[in-house]
């Protein structure tokens, strides 16, 4: 391939790969974004703790704002999937998008994780979510559902430490197993009882949005909530890195060092595809981090002269 190799190709238009085009645009590096448009920032209708915003903004808003000011310093964002990626020969990574395959000195997977999902209407699900009748981040929106009435659908460990976790906002909690009777040690099921929480067991019949409250069926029951905290874990999005070989850590997560570098040299990785805090402000800096290792990184090889 005769084509000239990009500075670094950033696999994934979230916050996290944003913040390193902006940065890596601003270091006047040839770069450029491949957004496969499934961020969960998207999702987001109303963010209150990013810092900055006091009244709020929403995750498209903040996507669209972060597009722009990257755009502002030549950063060229395509819309589109990586499907294949390999590293040749002589060290130059070659990736297949929808336009065709497109060559770079170095990568950077910002690719992110996917929440799986109560099983329900796809409309009815993202109307629900987007107004605040389901919630998946407690981190991020605790504070929204103080004194409310909540329910948190999972099981295991994962159901009862967000359970608990919520705990610290609302005396009013339900633990509901998604598709079987609830699997709690003995210690973990006093705890909660003792917390108060009430346990129901599964299967769960079905979810009900309605106007300003959402409902439960299991097993006969109909529970009504102000909102739901699906707990049912998250995919990550780690098939590329799984091409190129690059080690993974806990919970199927890349594994990198405190630079964001990879097992596999010249390929990086930030944001939730990493194993972290999942929240936005932590993703962005990680892009900065990566974004500055990848600069100096490539000028190690090539000095880098305006």
């Amino acid at each position: 391939m005769d084509e000239k190799p990009l500075d670094c190709l950033v696999i994934g238009g979230g916050p996290a790969g944003l913040t390193a085009a902006i940065y890596l645009s601003r270091y006047h590096l040839e770069i450029m974004v491949v957004d496969g448009g499934k961020s969960r920032a998207a999702w987001i209708p109303c963010t209150r703790n990013h810092a900055g915003f006091p009244d709020g903004i929403s995750g498209k808003e903040l996507l669209d704002r972060m597009k722009e000011q990257a755009r502002r310093y030549g950063t060229r964002i395509e819309d589109g999937q990586v499907t294949r990626i390999e590293k040749r020969d002589d060290g130059i990574f070659e990736a297949e998008w929808g336009a065709g395959p497109v060559v770079a000195r170095s990568v950077l997977l910002a690719t992110g994780v996917a929440n799986r999902r109560p099983p329900m209407d796809e409309e009815a699900h993202d109307d629900a979510l987007a107004r605040g009748l389901i919630r998946y981040c407690p981190i991020c929106d605790g504070y929204e559902v103080t004194d409310k009435r909540v329910a948190i659908i999972g099981s295991e460990e994962r159901g009862r430490a967000e359970t608990i976790f919520l705990r610290s906002y609302t005396t009013d909690l339900t633990l509901i197993a998604p598709d079987s009777p609830l699997e709690l040690k003995e210690e973990d099921r006093r705890s909660l009882t003792d917390a108060g929480v009430k346990l129901v067991e599964g299967p769960i019949e079905a979810i009900e949005p309605g106007d300003d409250q959402i409902t439960v069926v299991a097993r006969g029951q109909r529970l009504e909530f102000d909102s739901i905290y699906p707990a049912l874990g998250s995919d990550t999005h780690t098939q590329l890195a799984e091409m190129l070989g690059a080690a993974q850590a806990g919970d199927d997560c890349i594994r990198v060092d405190s630079h964001q570098r990879t097992s596999v040299p010249g390929l990086y990785a930030a944001g939730d595809v990493v194993l972290g805090l999942d929240q936005i402000s932590h993703a962005m800096g990680e892009g900065g981090v990566a974004s500055t290792t990848i600069r100096n990184d490539l000028a190690k090889e090539r000095q880098l002269l305006r």
